[in-house]
């Protein structure tokens, strides 16, 4: 493709690209498609020859938006938010249009450069301490596994990373809450410490780790001969965004010795907003801090913000020096390579760098704000209607309720609240989700994407009543 062709398909995406902006919230959220649908419209081998660009544009309209989930519809309330922006859409295409490595700042100097302020802006904007160095991984999950890892190897003195994990030394324990997220389980076994060696503490009635309980287990695995290494506390857990109470945990983790890392994916993002930062207390005296800008800081898909107090500990984890990745600067540069699992690193800090200048750090705030403030109000109508119940606290834009009609018993009203959000989510105008919590099945509603507005929330609520009254009939 030449470049003039590339200008003229180029322009025709762009177009397609801002009338999706404009309309997603005219489509239905999931698409009507049973498992198999796509790939039986799609050939089972490759082309021989080559085929013109308006074809692929045409199948990509017809066959794979007609399939796809739409993630950034107003209507959407499910899981977390995955949001974007258009200065974010539009530093992606610089991004995939340069087409740099950024393994090292000699690859691409600007890469880390821009990486190193831009962290250090959003360093600033949660509160974090001089102290701290932020690193952009993929994703939160990847981010807790190098905490994970470098905590086993602090506790190790780095022995686990050039024998294994010895045979002949105190086996190594990790704590997280029973409402701790799945990469906290996948993490674990990852890093070798082994499913046996999480312990799962017990929450409180806000669904909170339990320092008492914490402080109990890792006496009792010290007594027993183990050597606690590291404890992962959530401030915003992804059933009900409970907030672990940080400061009393780091205190624990200091008298053990033991890494802390606070998994804050989702909810930290709220920490830029001033009154919300209160629920962030402690967050200082951890040794990482993980949080995703793409799920509430209008960044795309992939960008996670990884801080730590020590760089020093990922750079004994992860860093390597082979002689065919040697330059001249690297004794007076930073190499993003040696702080995680990735050696190849996308420009990911070019979309960050984009959002926050185009909207400031008030105007990211403001989005915040709104997002809290419907979420509360909702929970509010809830807790006015006698036949529906709130099931957790609303600190941040999550919101957990029941309908809960008198005279049934709790796996009846466990089925009628399978069945209400199976309707509310049959019209595909708007999407909800489900968990557990002490064993019930709670509806999640998650008021976090960047195109909501109230009458957004509104029609949602008002599609749960009515689900709700016609499943009483």
């Amino acid at each position: 493709m030449r470049p003039d062709e590339f200008r003229r398909h180029a322009h025709a995406l762009v177009d397609w690209m801002a009338d999706y902006l404009r309309d997603v919230g005219t489509l239905p959220i999931t698409p009507d498609v049973a498992p198999g649908h796509i790939r039986e419209r799609l050939p089972a081998v490759p082309p021989l020859d080559a085929e013109p660009f308006e074809a692929l544009f045409d199948d990509f309209r017809s066959i794979v938006v007609p399939g796809m989930t739409h993630w950034n519809h107003p209507g959407w309330f499910a899981y977390f938010p995955c949001n974007n922006s258009p200065p974010s859409i539009l530093g992606e295409m610089l991004t995939a249009t340069i087409g740099a490595q950024g393994m090292s700042w000699a690859t691409s100097p600007a890469a880390t450069e821009l990486e190193q302020v831009v962290m250090g802006w959003l360093r600033q904007m949660i509160g974090l301490p001089d102290g701290f160095t932020g690193v952009i991984q993929d994703t939160a999950s990847t981010a807790t596994l190098v905490a994970l890892l470098t905590a086993r190897e602090r506790a190790t003195g780095g022995r686990a990373g050039m024998d294994g994990l010895p045979a002949d030394g105190p086996p190594l324990t990790v704590y997280a809450s029973r409402e701790a997220h799945s990469s906290v389980d996948k993490g674990v076994k990852l890093a070798g410490y082994g499913l046996e060696r999480l312990r799962q503490i017990e929450t409180d009635d806000a669904l909170a780790l339990l320092p008492d309980a914490l402080a109990a287990a890792m006496a009792a695995d010290r007594a027993a001969g183990f050597r606690p290494a590291c404890v992962v506390a959530t401030v915003g857990t992804t059933s009900s965004t409970a907030i672990d109470p940080l400061r009393p945990i780091a205190e624990l983790c200091r008298r053990h010795n033991a890494w802390l890392h606070v998994d804050a994916a989702y909810a930290g993002a709220a920490a830029i907003v001033p009154e919300l930062r209160p629920l962030f207390d402690g967050m200082e005296q951890a040794d990482s801090v993980v949080f995703n800008p793409h799920k509430w800081l209008l960044t795309n898909f992939d960008c996670t913000a990884h801080f730590v107090r020590d760089p020093g500990a990922l750079l004994a984890t992860f860093q390597t020096a082979p002689e065919y990745l040697r330059t001249a600067y690297d004794d007076d540069v930073v190499n993003f390579r040696d702080w995680g699992i990735q050696l190849g690193r996308r420009f990911r800090a070019l979309k960050l760098w984009f959002v926050i200048r185009s909207y400031g750090v008030e105007g990211l705030r403001a989005l915040i704000r709104r997002h809290v403030a419907l979420a509360r109000e909702l929970a509010g109508w809830i807790e006015a209607d006698p036949e529906f119940e709130l099931m957790a606290p609303v600190p941040f834009g999550l919101v957990c309720f029941r309908w809960r009609p008198a005279g049934r018993t709790e796996d009846q009203l466990d089925a009628l609240n399978a069945r209400l959000l199976a309707a509310v989510n049959a019209g595909r105008r708007r999407h909800l989700t489900h968990t557990r919590l002490g064993g019930r099945y709670v509806i999640r509603l998650v008021v976090g994407q960047r195109t909501t507005e109230r009458e957004d929330v509104v029609a949602a609520w008002e599609a749960v009543r009515g689900a709700a009254v016609s499943g009483e009939r």
